[in-house]
């Protein structure tokens, strides 16, 4: 069996995908995901990985940082490769406007089609579904939707960055960058692998009532029938002026039932209307949340997990960049990413993660036995 991770640090794409290269000791891969810092101009770095890699099935992302086992870089390339001992098959597929259901539901259609078994019958436990998608396109909802509607299967990743330049971000399929567009990967590992969520958050009970919000451009208005600045200082206890310092300690969340929460991360405040990274919808009902320690509650999430299924061989990690931006306020990158030291990991700071929606301040995994 043959899973390898791998990363470069060269700024220049040809010299990275031949360090890359040298470091398959001999492999020769099925599959690739990568995921490259935005220091690197796209179609230089898609002409590269194809000059190196030639016909190699691949999909990859432009990140907000990478991290790779016992590391967390900045303008580097992270790697996994899989050979054909470790995959039954590999199929992918684009969604070239993120926006358009039928199209993504066609996408999935496709890789059904490649694997000769119809969308609503591949199992959930043999096929694992990647998606990374444009990091701007506000339209990772509509493609997660879509998405649930047409298979069983979960599909995890996470929302390609660009360095929190907020300008361009990029997705690639098969060595060609786009943008607008989400890629998908179907693959049917040879051995299990299991997925894993967390996040650092206490569920408090204060509620937030989405009264009045633009979903598509995810502002809301009002909170409980009243302006959403007021109100959501007022359940914070903060004066308006102070309210934007509290997002990243303070977001708000979907709770299930379980009480898992999922993320809805505030990015600004225009006027008296909040922003947020995640679309909210009219009528949902929010939590306010309170921040624990990221890497506490990592470290005992990631080794639970590990203990549970007997031992992890390698793992993804799409990890939010509010949590990275947490980490470096508070010196702790090496730290987190400590936690994956004895672990082969490539992961990438992303502009949020996709795990039955599209969230923000999680780490979401997949781990493979």
């Amino acid at each position: 069996m043959a899973l390898v991770t791998l990363h470069s640090t060269q700024n220049d794409p040809g010299k990275a995908m031949q360090e890359l290269r040298d470091g398959l000791r001999g492999l020769s891969p099925r599959f690739l995901l990568f995921f490259a810092s935005s220091a690197f101009a796209p179609d230089a770095l898609g002409a590269a990985l194809r000059a190196t890699f030639g016909a190699v099935p691949s999909i990859g992302c432009t990140t907000a940082g990478e991290l790779v086992s016992g590391r967390m870089l900045k303008g580097a390339i992270v790697m996994l490769a899989m050979d054909e001992a470790e995959l039954h098959s590999v199929a992918i597929a684009t969604i070239d406007d993120m926006h358009d259901r039928e199209r993504a539901i066609a996408a999935v259609d496709r890789l059904a089609s490649a694997v000769g078994i119809p969308a609503g019958d591949l199992d959930p436990g043999s096929y694992l579904g990647l998606v990374l998608q444009d990091g701007l396109s506000v339209a990772e909802e509509a493609v997660m939707e879509a998405l649930g509607t047409a298979t069983n299967v979960p599909f995890i990743g996470g929302s390609a960055g660009d360095d929190v330049k907020f300008r361009a971000t990029h997705v690639f399929v098969n060595s060609e960058p786009r943008t607008g567009a989400a890629v998908l990967a179907l693959l049917k590992p040879k051995r299990p692998f299991h997925l894993l969520k967390t996040q650092s958050f206490d569920v408090l009970p204060e509620t937030l009532v989405v009264t009045d919000v633009d979903e598509a451009t995810r502002t809301v208005k009002a909170f409980n029938g009243k302006p959403a600045t007021q109100e959501y200082a007022r359940v914070i206890g903060v004066p308006v002026e102070k309210l934007e310092s509290r997002f990243q300690s303070n977001p708000v969340g979907l709770v299930l039932a379980n009480g898992e929460p999922f993320v809805r991360s505030p990015q600004q405040i225009k006027g008296t209307d909040v922003v947020f990274y995640c679309q909210v919808k009219q009528g949902m009902s929010l939590q306010l949340l309170q921040a624990r320690n990221i890497v506490e509650d990592t470290r005992r999430d990631f080794a639970a997990k590990v203990r549970e299924i007997g031992g992890c061989r390698a793992a993804i990690n799409f990890h939010c960049i509010l949590r990275t931006l947490e980490l470096e306020q508070k010196n702790q990158c090496d730290a987190y990413a400590k936690i994956f030291a004895e672990v082969p990991t490539v992961g990438f700071s992303t502009y949020g993660e996709s795990y039955i929606g599209h969230i923000n301040q999680t780490s979401t995994m997949v781990l493979f036995e």
